[in-house]
């Protein structure tokens, strides 16, 4: 059997204590700060002042939302069977095919924020002259013809000035007038819309159990903001509707439109009619193809009429399955006039900035000291 090792050649290891080793640290930040006192006061100072000016000069942005809920008749269903995967955490709806439409599930977070959707939005037309805008936003505004919402954007976040000022630009650049550089508008608003997508906008699902959504945007303008988001919501459910119901819109068109045809030709069979009876009253009995002619008349007229019927029947079915299959999309909540203010308060300011700067500082004292 082995002899017991010498353990008093091991050094002895003290337990660990997280209350103990923050009480050091403690005692390292009140030695460092009492032995530098006046230039952590500096240091603090400074920065309290540059928070506050931060807080002054930072702009106000403003925070535009609407919540809304998607309802398609395909999708609702399910009974109670969708409730009880619901309740262990497992979407029947989505295994058995009925979640794969454009704006079901979780699509709709892509498709709010879809480029295309984005472009046109911005290309949609701003209101001159509002009371939100400046005397020489104002100025801008008229000169030129067809003002938009890229156009605004572009002049709040000097965006235009900055590209006009390039060597290679040298001019400016606006979306509501014609252009021989279409590559110069494309590229602009393509800038305008990375920047919107990375900063500024918010497309959540708040709730994976619910069908609601949320879109939020906030600029520095606030009229701007609001027109984004509604325009946002309303291409998107033009576009929705579009990939559901366009197919039955498109019969229902043609349906009317042989309806109509088919309405006025009747129209004019029965005139024909009407008259070749009247004439078979005082018909010359020498003339023996007058009741065929009246016969062909009525007969056309019956055709017509059947053919008429049948028509408007379908429909008037096709209208019926237009409204059963035309999904809605459902504003629950949106802000309005005024708008949530983005904005850093004095306090806060100094607040921020005293405690960023006393951080740097006791940072900075402690790791010269430590090395």
């Amino acid at each position: 059997m082995n002899a017991p090792k010498d353990m008093s050649n091991y050094p002895y290891e003290q337990p660990f204590s997280f209350a103990s080793w923050l009480n050091d640290w403690g005692v390292k930040i009140k030695k460092v700060i009492n032995a530098n006192f006046k230039l952590v006061l500096i240091v603090v100072l400074i920065g309290a002042a540059l928070g506050l000016a931060y807080s002054i000069f930072k702009p106000v942005r403003y925070n535009a939302e609407i919540t809304f809920s998607v309802e398609d008749s395909k999708s609702i269903g399910g009974g109670l069977l969708s409730s009880l995967g619901g309740s262990i955490g497992m979407d029947i709806g989505s295994l058995a095919g009925s979640g794969n439409g454009v704006l079901s599930g979780d699509n709709v977070l892509s498709l709010l924020k879809s480029k295309s959707m984005m472009a046109e939005c911005l290309r949609s037309p701003y209101p001159i002259g509002n009371k939100t805008s400046s005397s020489t936003d104002s100025n801008k505004q008229s000169a030129i013809s067809n003002y938009t919402i890229a156009d605004r954007y572009a002049d709040v976040y000097g965006l235009r000035e900055k590209w006009a000022g390039k060597e290679k630009i040298g001019r400016a650049i606006y979306f509501g007038q014609p252009d021989q550089n279409v590559r110069l508008q494309d590229s602009l608003l393509k800038l305008i819309i990375k920047r919107i997508e990375e900063k500024e906008l918010s497309v959540v699902k708040p709730d994976k159990k619910l069908s609601f959504f949320n879109i939020a945007i906030n600029t520095k303008d606030e009229l701007m903001s609001l027109m984004i988001t509604k325009g946002i919501i309303k291409i998107a459910t033009d576009f929705y509707v579009d990939a559901k119901v366009g197919r039955l819109k498109n019969n229902i068109e043609r349906l009317e439109k042989r309806t109509d045809s088919i309405s006025s030709l009747l129209n004019q069979q029965t005139y024909s009619a009407t008259e070749d009876a009247r004439l078979l009253l005082n018909v010359n009995p020498a003339d023996i193809n007058a009741p065929v002619y009246s016969e062909i008349s009525q007969r056309d007229k019956m055709v017509l009429t059947t053919i008429y019927a049948e028509l408007m029947k379908n429909l008037e079915v096709s209208k019926a399955a237009l409204i059963q299959e035309t999904p809605t999309v459902q504003i629950v909540d949106q802000t309005g006039f005024p708008l949530e203010r983005i904005e850093t308060e004095w306090y806060e300011g100094i607040l921020l900035g005293a405690l960023l700067s006393l951080l740097a500082i006791t940072s900075i004292l402690l790791f010269r000291e430590e090395n």
